[in-house]
C-alpha cells in the first residue's frame, strides 16, 4: 500500500509511471517506418504532411499517422500553424501527433513545394523514398518517419499531447545507441543497402516512446490531464490498478484504500489532476480496451463485454454506443 499527503504540494518529486503509459500505447498498436532520406541544399521550403495513404505500402491502412524529422547534419527551420518559427539542428528530433501540416527549411519565405511534388521512389522498387531538393548552397540531411498507430476516438495520450514534440537525442539516457543507429542506418541506405529501413523502423517506435515520456518529465507543475496524472504519485497509482485489472469491479473506496487516501481525498485529488473523476476515467479507458479488441480479436460481444468489466451485453453495448456513437457490432465491421 503506497501512502502520500493529501496535500498535492507535499508530493515527492515527481516520477513518470510507465504503467498506464505502456498499456495506452499498447492499445494504440503503435508500427513505426521510416519512408525518405531526404538531402537538401539551401535555400529550399517544403509543405510538409504524411497523408496516412502515403504509408499504405509500408504498413498496410492505418488510422493515424505521426510524422517525425531526424536532423543528421545541417539545420532547418519549422513553422508550424500561428507558433514562432524555431530552428532544428543536427541530433535533434521533431514529432507531430496531430500530423498538421507543417513548413520547414533553410529560409521559409521561399516558395514551399509540397512534399509530394519531390518525392522520388526507390529506383529498384525496394528501399526508401528520397528527397533531393535545393539551390546548392548549404547541405541538410534528413531521416523522415512515421509511426502508423489505431487511435480511438478518447485516447488518453493522443487526445493530450502537444501539435509538436522536441527531443534531443543527447539528452536521451540512449543517447549513444539512437545516434549511432541512426547514423548507420543513413549510410546504409546512402549506399543502397537493404535491410536498414528495419531498423529505423523499430528505431521509431522507440524515440515514441522516449519523446512521450520526455514530454511528460517536463510539465511545468500545476500542469493538469492526463500526463500530469502521470507524474502525482498518488494518481499515477491509481491509473496503474485500473489499466492493471480493467475488468475488476472498482469502487472509488477500494482505489482510494489501495492508494492510502479516503475516500473523498481520493475523488478531489483525481479530479483536481485529471480533470475528471476516477469512474468516469476507468469507463472511458475500458471503451478504449473494447474498440481495440473488436478491431483485433474475434471474441464474441458477450466475452468481450465481461473483458471490460460490464455484466451484460446489453450494458457493454449501450455504454459502447454513446462513446462512439454507433453499436459493437456495425463498429466492428466499419473499422476491422
Amino acid at each position: 500500500m503506497i501512502a502520500a499527503p493529501e496535500d498535492m504540494t507535499e508530493a515527492p518529486a515527481p516520477v513518470v509511471s510507465m504503467d498506464a503509459l505502456s498499456d495506452v500505447l499498447r492499445v494504440a498498436r503503435l508500427s513505426g517506418g521510416v519512408f525518405l532520406h531526404a538531402e537538401l541544399t539551401a535555400p529550399w521550403c517544403i509543405a510538409a504532411r504524411i497523408a496516412p495513404e502515403m504509408c499504405t505500402p509500408f504498413l498496410g491502412p492505418v488510422g493515424h499517422v505521426i510524422p517525425y524529422h531526424y536532423v543528421i547534419d545541417g539545420e532547418l527551420s519549422i513553422a508550424l500553424g500561428d507558433q514562432a518559427p524555431w530552428t532544428l539542428r543536427g541530433g535533434e528530433i521533431v514529432m507531430f501527433p496531430r500530423n498538421d501540416v507543417h513548413l520547414m527549411g533553410s529560409d521559409l519565405s521561399e516558395p514551399a513545394v509540397k512534399m509530394r511534388d519531390v518525392l522520388k521512389p526507390p529506383p529498384d522498387g525496394a528501399g526508401l523514398h528520397s528527397i533531393r531538393h535545393g539551390k546548392g548552397g548549404a547541405l541538410t540531411r534528413l531521416v523522415c518517419g512515421f509511426l502508423g498507430c489505431e487511435v480511438a476516438r478518447g485516447n488518453p495520450v493522443f487526445e493530450t499531447l502537444p501539435a509538436s514534440i522536441r527531443l534531443r537525442i543527447d539528452e536521451t539516457a540512449p543517447a549513444e545507441w539512437i545516434r549511432s543507429t541512426f547514423q548507420y542506418a543513413a549510410s546504409e541506405i546512402a549506399a543502397g543497402r537493404a535491410g536498414s529501413e528495419t531498423i529505423l523502423a523499430k528505431l521509431s517506435e522507440l524515440l515514441f516512446v522516449e519523446a512521450v515520456r520526455r514530454h511528460a518529465q517536463e510539465l511545468p507543475p500545476g500542469n493538469t490531464g492526463w500526463f500530469a496524472g502521470l507524474r502525482d504519485p498518488v494518481v499515477a497509482r491509481v491509473l496503474a490498478l485500473m489499466h492493471g485489472e480493467v475488468a475488476r469491479e472498482w469502487s472509488v473506496e477500494d482505489l482510494g484504500r489501495e492508494a492510502g487516501l479516503s475516500r473523498s481525498a481520493l475523488a478531489d485529488r483525481f479530479t483536481r489532476v485529471m480533470g475528471m473523476p476516477p469512474m468516469q476515467y476507468l469507463s472511458q479507458w475500458r471503451m478504449q480496451v473494447a474498440a481495440h479488441s473488436l478491431r483485433n480479436t474475434n471474441l464474441s460481444l458477450a466475452r468481450l463485454a465481461v473483458n471490460v468489466g460490464y455484466d451484460s451485453e446489453a450494458a457493454f453495448s449501450r455504454a459502447f454506443r454513446k462513446a462512439f456513437g454507433s453499436a459493437p457490432a456495425s463498429w466492428r465491421r466499419k473499422n476491422r
